[in-house]
């Protein structure tokens, strides 16, 4: 990291904005290119002057230290305004996915109390009727053209001061909050502190990404997103490094033409995402980015098969790892010229993780077990859902709800949710693992399988599987499916049904909701 940066262990009196942000120009590297988005590139004196005219807004509409904002916006460089010209003026950001229905910004705008939203104008149309009769909601703020009742972003951030002091924050005040992807249930409000960011760039970004100054970083997952945060403007913004942005959803077709216009060195995506830009064979290295590096996934675990597809055609490692909205950002990966393709890899420096039994015994090697996590950027808890928080949060360690297995050279195998995992004639059974065995076949696109219950009490694997274009679901083929899995893993654990579907159900960040397929 450049000189100056706070790290792992910030002083008591710390503001992650002048840390992120402010650091830039004070050591002279603000000329450098902080975003590249779809109006163009932005250096850091620039960002450092839209933070404080954006935390300067917030600050002339009444809001004061601890008042909360919510953000339903695209990715540009007004997100990275609002979001750290609130925590400089010491103001809670709230980023929300802009995915999502209107039930659920009625239900999140309800719940996190804020006094302000700043939504995207092209998201007014969802978000609107979630709007009314909302008892906290003070002040609406659009980016771009506002309708009557509302504000403009652009004329309140013209309107604002260019200088801000940073309010008197310590380490340990609550920077922003990130609700819960919603792949098992309602989206829970994750409260994290202003020293879980730099912990995030230090230990990751620096102690495994290793990225540089120089690097170019395109993350497809969003900046709403725990994983794109990090990947979008923590690590970048930490070394000064350049973060690539794309307003639109991330489809193969807009990705890759991301990767040949602005060339990254540095690719994040999700498992699906790698998928879907394999099963076009025109997508390759030569027209995407030669320049590209080094990868990185999360959200699930990614397939064996994707990553060695993925790194023989684009010639960049994909460390893939796990992470949570819990902990801010991945504490499991793999590292660079050590990739174990089909495993998470290993504990990410600072971070320390057991595999426990139903009694909370630490279990052996080979044996499957839940995942706990201890770290520096574990969050304080869920708003307003003490029994849940108690569940999840347990002195220094996080449930995380996944099973993992540790294998003799200490990498970690992923297994699959707590609430996924099934005997089959007293054998557990990894939806993942089965999973990945579908995947390999070269028909297949995506799957997920979950337990089904004929009615007889015993369980038994149930595919349900997209297939790629130009494939043609059939009897024949389902049952040639299943003598592909039997050759490949334990007999029993082969999917006794099979399904065809157009595609799977999935959470905004990419996570499938395998409750939704449970009949």
């Amino acid at each position: 990291m450049t000189q100056g940066f706070a790290g792992v262990h910030p002083p008591r009196d710390y503001n992650a904005a002048t840390d992120f942000i402010d650091r830039h120009g004070r050591e002279g590297h603000g000329g450098r290119t902080a975003i590249i988005d779809a109006d163009g590139p932005v250096s850091y004196d620039e960002l450092t002057e839209l933070v404080n005219r954006a935390g300067n807004a917030l600050l002339a509409l009444g809001l004061r230290q601890e008042s909360r904002v919510a953000m339903i916006m695209h990715d540009s460089r007004r997100f990275p305004a609002v979001f750290w010209g609130a925590i400089k003026a010491g103001i809670i950001p709230i980023p929300i996915n802009t995915l999502l229905r209107t039930s659920d910004y009625r239900h999140i705008l309800t719940d996190c109390r804020a006094r302000v939203l700043v939504v995207s104008e092209p998201l007014l149309d969802e978000v609107r009727p979630a709007l009314a009769e909302q008892p906290f909601l003070d002040t609406v703020i659009v980016d771009g053209q506002p309708g009557r009742d509302e504000q403009s972003l652009a004329d309140l951030l013209a309107a604002a001061g260019s200088d801000l002091e940073p309010a008197p924050t310590t380490a340990d005040d609550v920077a922003f909050w990130l609700y819960s992807s919603g792949s098992t249930g309602t989206p829970k409000g994750v409260l994290h502190l202003h020293r879980h960011l730099p912990a995030t760039a230090e230990c990751y970004g620096r102690g495994v990404l290793g990225i540089e100054p120089e690097d170019v970083i395109f993350s497809a997952a969003k900046l709403f997103f725990a994983y794109g945060l990090g990947n979008g403007m923590t690590f970048p913004f930490a070394i000064g490094a350049t973060a690539v942005y794309l307003p639109g959803r991330p489809a193969p077709d807009a990705v890759m033409a991301v990767l040949r216009e602005h060339q990254p060195t540095i690719f994040g995506g999700v498992p699906t995402l790698y998928a879907a830009i394999l099963a076009d064979d025109a997508n390759n290295r030569d027209s995407a980015s030669p320049v590209l590096r080094r990868c990185i996934s999360a959200g699930e675990a990614l397939p064996k098969e994707v990553g060695e597809r993925w790194q023989a055609r684009f010639g960049a490692e994909v460390l893939d790892g796990v992470g949570s909205t819990e902990m801010l950002h991945i504490f499991l990966s793999n590292r660079p010229g050590r990739v174990c393709y089909g495993t998470s890899g290993e504990p990410v420096p600072g971070y320390s993780v057991r595999l426990v039994d139903e009694s909370d015994h630490e279990v052996g090697q080979e044996e499957i077990g839940e995942l706990l996590v201890n770290g520096p950027s574990a969050c304080t808890g869920y708003w307003n859902r003490r029994d849940k928080s108690l569940d999840t949060f347990q002195g220094h360690w996080t449930r995380t709800g996944d099973k993992y297995y540790r294998d003799a050279e200490g990498c970690y195998h992923y297994c699959g949710r707590t609430d996924d995992m099934f005997k089959v004639s007293g054998q557990w059974v990894s939806p993942f693992e089965v999973e990945s065995a579908l995947i390999a076949h070269d028909q297949v696109l995506e799957a997920a399988v979950v337990p089904h219950d004929e009615g007889d009490n015993l369980l038994k694997p149930r595919a349900f599987v997209v297939l790629k274009n130009g494939c043609t679901a059939s009897d024949d083929l389902a049952a040639e499916l299943q003598g592909f899995v039997k050759a490949r893993i334990a007999t029993v654990k082969y999917p006794r049904w099979i399904d065809f579907l157009d595609e799977l159900p999935k959470t905004a960040t990419g996570k499938i909701q395998r409750f939704k397929l449970r009949a």
